[in-house]
């Protein structure tokens, strides 16, 4: 039965991240990017000095969430284990090369989540208790014409049942399998439901205190979390600097060259470190999926247009910065040429990265990795129970939300008990899935997107 389910995700997933679906995600990249004239670079600074500039700002009363507590929780439920373990994956089944697939998915993505949030924040509305909701769900309800709105309220739906399951699965059950890994590795004598438990509790007392709880600790939690992996992540590429042109050239070289000619085989590895790479870039920062725009509606801003531009500062941050310091930690390592030469299995994943860090920093690495995976997973566990709040509130209204906070608080300890396989397949089949609402969104209300540019963002020095 579960190789059974196993073997339709995969299939799935291979015509979701396949050679059609690749063109839609870059090209829709590629799309936002011209008719915004290059907003992620030509506006990198001033998105830079926004979020930098709000990160002390109070609130103004429009929304829930202060401008960078949204970021925070956003940046929450992008930044888990598609930076650490969903980066080791990519190259173990995609090669380095995938690592230069995740950048170009990065550069397009910036445009692509600017346009996900300026569209979610052009359509937002409040719900019954007076919370801010937004989202592919209400752009396809309220933009669509008269004669549409049946299509559109049929891709919201879809686009609102697979948020959930992603919340489920991806986001929760998939960050609580790789805590059990981890821990399970660095403190074998408490078995993994001993863990669950734990996390469990940690994840109800944040949850159930709702939208305003989950951004006050992902403020705190976000910033100190990243912070810390990037600093020792650093000391470990300034200790193996020898070694980083060479793991640098490997993955540019590996990205157009094909590694499985040796077995006669040509192509395969091209397409699959496009593939891996642009999957675990969409896994990691989720530019095209469309669950960030969901958070960034609670926002307060004063003009709701400008919270795009912490997407572009999302995306950065999250796969050019954090991914590629994983990605360097791990190719300049003891084992980077195995793991180059493609010697590991995906299953092994959490085990390479934690080997990684030890050979560099020895005790002290295995105590920062395990201890930054583990706040990774957890903060993309409360972040994206805003997520799938929201996709359930539209779906079922405000006075069930208590039902959906149970059952994810119940997936944090499912995750502990699951095959961490069959959750891999299971949460990019679901992500898959989201994107197609969300891209066909995007490019069909393009012009809003470059009015709006146009008369908000242009002006900004």
């Amino acid at each position: 039965m579960l190789t059974a389910l196993d073997n339709f995700f995969n299939t799935g997933t291979g015509f979701l991240f396949g050679p059609i679906m690749l063109c839609v995600f870059f090209g829709t990249g590629i799309l936002m990017t011209v008719i915004t004239r290059g907003v992620q670079f030509r506006k990198f600074g001033v998105a830079v000095r926004t979020v930098f500039g709000n990160l002390k700002k109070k609130g103004t009363g429009y929304g829930q969430l202060r401008p960078f507590e949204a970021l925070a929780t956003a940046l929450s439920g992008c930044v888990g284990n598609g930076n650490v373990v969903g980066v080791v994956a990519a190259l173990v089944s995609g090669g380095p090369g995938a690592i230069f697939w995740m950048w170009v998915a990065a550069i397009t993505g910036m445009a692509t989540k600017y346009a996900e949030i300026m569209l979610a924040m052009h359509y937002r509305e409040k719900d019954d208790k007076g919370i801010w909701r937004g989202g592919v769900m209400y752009i396809l309800t309220r933009g669509m014409k008269d004669n549409w709105k049946w299509l559109g309220k049929i891709f919201a739906a879809v686009f609102a049942i697979f948020c959930i399951l992603v919340s489920f699965i991806s986001c929760n059950a998939v960050q609580s399998s790789s805590i059990a890994g981890v821990l399970g590795s660095s403190i074998p004598v408490i078995p993994g439901w001993l863990w669950g438990l734990v996390f469990c509790g940690l994840s109800a007392l944040v949850i159930m205190g709702g939208l305003k709880k989950i951004g006050s600790v992902c403020s705190v939690l976000t910033p100190v979390m990243a912070v810390v992996y990037v600093f020792f992540g650093l000391i470990i590429i300034i200790v193996n600097i020898k070694a980083v042109p060479g793991a640098l050239a490997l993955i540019f070289t590996s990205a157009f060259s094909n590694r499985a000619m040796w077995g006669g085989v040509m192509g395969i590895t091209i397409r699959q470190a496009i593939s891996k790479g642009v999957t675990r870039g969409v896994f990691s920062n989720e530019a095209g999926v469309g669950g960030a725009p969901l958070v960034h509606v609670t926002s307060d801003i004063e003009v709701p247009a400008q919270q795009s531009l912490y997407g572009i500062v999302e995306v950065f941050f999250d796969t050019i910065v954090i991914c590629t310091f994983t990605a360097l930690v791990v190719l300049t390592s003891g084992i980077g040429g195995q793991v180059a030469a493609g010697v590991y299995s995906v299953t092994e994943t959490a085990a390479i990265s934690n080997a990684a860090w030890t050979l560099s920093l020895g005790r002290v690495g295995d105590i920062v990795v395990t201890l930054c995976l583990v706040l990774f997973c957890f903060s993309t566990t409360i972040g994206w129970e805003t997520y799938g709040e929201s996709a359930w509130q539209f779906l079922f209204g405000s006075k069930t939300i208590i039902g959906f906070r149970i059952m994810h608080v119940i997936m944090t300890f499912a995750g502990f008990v699951l095959s961490a396989q069959i959750l891999w397949d299971a949460a990019d089949f679901c992500n898959g899935i989201m994107c197609i609402p969300n891209l066909f969104s995007l490019i069909l209300f393009a012009g809003i997107i470059r009015k709006n540019t146009k008369e908000f963002i242009d002006p900004m020095k």
